[in-house]
């Protein structure tokens, strides 16, 4: 028997969980469904990550942030949201991906699952009047375009630990603040870095504290930066790239590819949905609904490239905006939905 429900929140990070404690408050009938672990973008992290933002703006459902560290760390932000997890005793299911979403025309989606257990994989389906997509972007690497070697055993879009790469040779690929703080990080456990980047200088963006100490060991060669660089192939030994139109190598025993993100909209390849050419930004209205009905798209992952203007304490705002606007449709028949565009002026695009 396929299960029916009013609300599907597809991802467990701090937006999506904010999602279900405001569905959950509001009497809806809802489900949060996860394919990888809780919160899995922050558990992703490099261990040692220190949050840009300070602890109140990570709050979610009115639960204090306990950190008496201005900018919490990686470690507590996953304390805390399991803990908000367990007290408001929210409906997820982890491990389970959403692998096709339709739309059956009946003001309803049909939504097909793999749920893995015990080392199985087992398809479900279920029935949801309303979707909310609050999948973010940190799952889907930017990358190289899929170079020789990008995927090979000595590479990794992701930087997790410092301490394996101890007085080894190591190429960081991008040099905004995930490059940034991984060479840092990296050069002071032992390790000989090497920077690469596409541009002439490192990114503008980069956290203030970060810029000036990763500027001033380039400027003292405790790390080597060679900008202006294009990554062509990597081998188990080496780092090809052009430069200046002439090629050129480095050797690495390992490679980390910290070239950014992009958000995922994979799901939605059933619809057509409104975006901008351009930017990749979907066309939302005032409450982060898409142009197919029902399809809300919460957090960053509605905004293209603009991902660097959406963050938790405002991707929160946008859940309960999105929830309210579901509880009254559910809890009125005669209420008009809200389709109103939305004002990019309240939520800025960097553009």
């Amino acid at each position: 028997m396929v299960q029916t429900i009013d609300l599907l929140i597809v991802g467990a990070g701090p937006v999506g969980l904010s999602a279900a404690i405001y569905a959950k408050r509001m009497g809806i009938n809802y489900l949060v469904v996860e394919r990888g672990v809780l919160t899995n973008s922050i558990y992703k992290f490099p261990e040692n990550m220190t949050f840009f933002t300070t602890a109140d703006l990570l709050e979610i459902g009115g639960h204090p942030f306990p950190s008496t560290l201005t900018k919490p760390t990686r470690q507590i932000a996953l304390d805390y949201y399991r803990l908000i997890a367990q007290r408001e005793s929210l409906d997820i299911r982890l491990n389970t991906e959403v692998i096709d979403i339709i739309d059956n025309s009946a003001n309803e989606f049909t939504i097909v699952l793999n749920q893995r257990r015990f080392g199985k994989i087992v398809e479900k389906r279920l029935q949801s009047r309303f979707i909310i997509l609050a999948t973010g972007y940190f799952d889907t690497p930017r990358g190289l375009g899929g170079i020789p070697g990008e995927f090979g055993d000595n590479t990794s879009h992701y930087f997790t630990s410092p301490h394996p790469f101890f007085k080894n040779k190591v190429t960081i690929i991008g040099a905004g603040n995930s490059g940034a703080e991984a060479a840092l990080e990296l050069y002071r456990y032992g390790a000989e870095v090497t920077v690469l980047h596409n541009h002439p200088e490192v990114k503008a963006t980069i956290k203030y504290w970060v810029a000036p100490d990763l500027l001033n060991r380039i400027a003292e060669g405790s790390i080597n930066a060679i900008m202006s660089a294009r990554v062509t192939k990597i081998d188990n030994q080496y780092v090809y790239f052009e430069k200046d139109g002439k090629e050129d190598k480095v050797e690495s025993d390992f490679t980390f590819i910290l070239t950014g993100f992009r958000p995922n909209l994979g799901l939605l390849k059933n619809f057509s949905l409104d975006t901008d050419d351009e930017t990749g930004r979907v066309n939302l209205t005032e409450c982060f609904e898409s142009n197919i009905d029902g399809l809300f798209l919460v957090g960053s992952v509605g905004f293209g490239k603009f991902t660097n203007s959406i963050f938790i304490e405002n991707g929160r705002e946008h859940a309960g905006i999105a929830v309210r606007e579901i509880a009254s449709r559910i809890n009125d028949s005669s209420y008009q939905p809200n389709k109103k565009p939305l004002d990019l002026a309240i939520v800025p695009t960097n553009k």
